[in-house]
């Protein structure tokens, strides 16, 4: 059977070794043994958010982690400022509605990346917004936002800052502490490379201030019970104890290599990717390409769908298309977490030879030339 490449931005591959690890025999997660894999995972993690803060695992999508931001540090009336540019900006927005929290948009055309500025503009007009909510990567745009300016902006107001870590984390630069995160959400599926089902929340001295007058309701997802369980190397409900297992050897792999050489990595994979894709005449659809996952615009009288469908079918390659009104416009390839080279060349000749069965002329090999000058 012809080996399967998985190129979509969530799930991507699990490595063999996290596989292998995660098939052993289930232990029991109230047991020292657990509690020893869960904080050998916890602490690793740290590492890889660069934070001093304590990060608190919940057993959800990174959903879940998205509604703890707001129902933990939120009361019914407060504002907020979110960032719209994609869908996943969008849900924070929604989350927040549902809560009978005021959102003010901050709508960014797709793609393009905020302007600090238009926050800080945001923030003088509305001085009582108790938060600033944002995405590291806007998945559904492949688009990195320039965390570390907006934090600097926000960092010097009472509003917390958010941020949608779950595409970004062990992909784009992102230094949790320095630029002034209060809470940083991320999930297993992507850059941590192992299967979706855990979430992760860190939080803040300023966070945990906002928590303790926080009137939103709360049961499974309430920060009190993780960091009360925490003080016992524990959780307060059961762990997705396989993932945690998983988790441990994900985290020892990424800090062996240094988070920084991980991420070089990516971004090097993510480069050779928008360098094939150029010298093949197509064009990337993100004005601030992150190194997590690219966006390409397909050509006239190819519809983005039918390629995603070809590649996966005919040359066992899997990308995402687009979502919403980038449906059929655009596809999308990933570069983070067990994706490596071998995967990035072999999408591309895939890529290649799809678009020429779909009648697209190019220079033949000129994607998978220009790839390899970059990661030689």
């Amino acid at each position: 059977m012809s080996k399967k490449y998985l190129m979509t931005p969530g799930p991507t591959p699990v490595p063999e070794d996290i596989r292998l690890e995660m098939a052993k025999p289930i232990i029991h997660h109230r047991t020292k043994e657990y509690q020893a894999i869960f904080k050998e995972a916890t602490e690793g993690l740290k590492k890889i958010f660069k934070t001093s803060n304590n990060v608190y695992t919940f057993t959800s999508s990174g959903t879940g982690a998205m509604e703890a931001s707001i129902v933990n540090v939120l009361s019914p009336g407060d504002k907020i400022i979110v960032v719209r540019g994609g869908k996943f900006g969008e849900r924070f927005a929604d989350l927040a509605q549902a809560y009978g929290i005021e959102v003010i948009p901050i709508d960014v055309e797709w793609g393009t990346a905020p302007e600090p500025e238009i926050i800080k503009a945001a923030l003088k007009k509305n001085p009582s917004v108790k938060g600033v909510y944002t995405t590291l990567c806007e998945t559904s745009t492949a688009t990195v936002f320039d965390i570390k300016a907006i934090g600097e902006i926000v960092k010097g107001t009472g509003a917390l800052f958010v941020v949608d870590a779950i595409s970004g984390l062990g992909a784009d630069d992102f230094e949790n502490d320095k630029w002034g995160v209060d809470i940083a959400v991320c999930g297993s599926q992507k850059g941590l490379m192992i299967p979706p089902g855990l979430a992760f929340c860190s939080v803040s001295e300023k966070a945990w201030k906002y928590a303790e007058t926080s009137k939103l309701p709360k049961f499974y997802f309430n920060f009190k019970k993780y960091k009360k369980a925490w003080l016992d190397t524990d959780t307060p409900f059961t762990s997705a104890i396989t993932l945690v297992i998983g988790l441990k050897k994900a985290v020892e792999k990424i800090n062996k290599q240094g988070i920084d050489n991980v991420i070089a990595e990516h971004n090097a994979q993510a480069r050779a990717f928008r360098a094939a894709c150029n010298a093949i005449g197509l064009k990337i659809f993100s004005k601030s390409p992150s190194s997590a996952v690219t966006g390409v615009n397909t050509p006239a009288r190819i519809n983005a769908d039918d390629l995603v469908k070809l590649l996966k079918t005919e040359f066992n390659v899997t990308f995402a298309g687009g979502q919403e009104h980038l449906k059929g416009k655009i596809f999308r390839c990933a570069h983070m977490g067990g994706i490596d080279r071998e995967h990035t060349i072999e999408s591309i000749r895939a890529l290649g030879q799809a678009l020429t069965k779909l009648g697209y002329e190019f220079k033949a090999g000129a994607g998978v030339a220009a790839a390899e000058d970059i990661l030689h």
